[in-house]
């Protein structure tokens, strides 16, 4: 593969090109994702979520400044909300303005808009200002980012010294015999219920390739170190389905 080549799922494709892919992926199912991640994921989808805000911690300092990118829906922007309390001010951004328009009205729904900021933009050049935020997630969401060390490179900046980076991605299970299962799930099931839900298998097909593309677990916490991260690990959640990755900017 050129270095000017990437994936697309299992196909490969211009670099260039990606962007767009990706967003028309995400156009189609803004509407949908939320049910259609609890019908991939079991509804575990939540628990992977709840693990990952503990870990933030927004209780930890007042004034917590928090950064949740590829978060347009606001799964997780709502729950660092919430656990951090009225002084906690999230910055919920997204490239998708369909993600982002569904996430303002659950926003507005659940009487969240003043700690919430929504910001249109790419995670691989965050108009934010530098060493600004105590924490930055993205959930399910590098793996679609077409140069992904610009976007580690981006969360360094943006964070305050003593911030963290949470990544919560999918991965590789590490359990023999379920990942035959799981294989058979993703490709087989998942993007018929696409089909099923939303009237198009083809984005959820690419989902699924998509997480077979995505680094291992050791690779990407390479990656994140490389961008200047220290103490970068991860943990494997439900057998290794996922991994929610850490990292510190000292």
């Amino acid at each position: 593969m050129s270095t000017q080549d990437t994936h697309f799922g299992f196909e490969q494709i211009p670099l260039a090109d990606k962007q767009a892919r990706v967003d028309d992926v995400f156009h189609k199912v803004a509407s949908r994702y939320d049910l259609m991640n609890d019908l991939m994921s079991g509804g575990l989808h939540r628990a992977w979520k709840d693990a990952m805000v503990t870990e933030v911690n927004p209780r930890s300092r007042t004034n917590f400044q928090h950064l949740d990118v590829a978060g347009g829906t606001g799964d997780v922007a709502f729950r660092v909300a919430r656990a951090g309390g009225p002084t906690t001010r999230v910055t919920v951004l997204d490239i998708n303005a369909d993600m982002l328009a569904v996430g303002r009205e659950r926003a507005e729904q659940r009487h969240l808009l003043e700690q919430l900021t929504f910001v249109e933009a790419n995670a691989e050049a965050l108009p934010l200002p530098d060493n600004f935020f105590d924490a930055y997630t993205i959930a399910f969401g590098i793996r679609n980012v077409p140069r992904i060390d610009l976007a580690l490179a981006e969360a360094y900046r943006v964070l305050k010294r003593g911030g963290r980076l949470l990544c919560l991605e999918f991965s590789q299970v590490d359990v023999p015999g379920r990942d035959r299962i799981y294989d058979a799930f993703s490709f087989n099931l998942i993007p018929a219920m696409g089909r099923m839900v939303t009237g198009d298998a083809a984005p959820y097909q690419y989902l699924v390739e998509s997480i077979r593309q995505f680094p291992d677990p050791d690779r990407f916490a390479g990656m994140i170190a490389a961008a200047g991260f220290q103490r970068a690990r991860f943990t494997r959640l439900t057998g290794g389905i996922v991994a929610l990755h850490s990292g510190w900017k000292l």
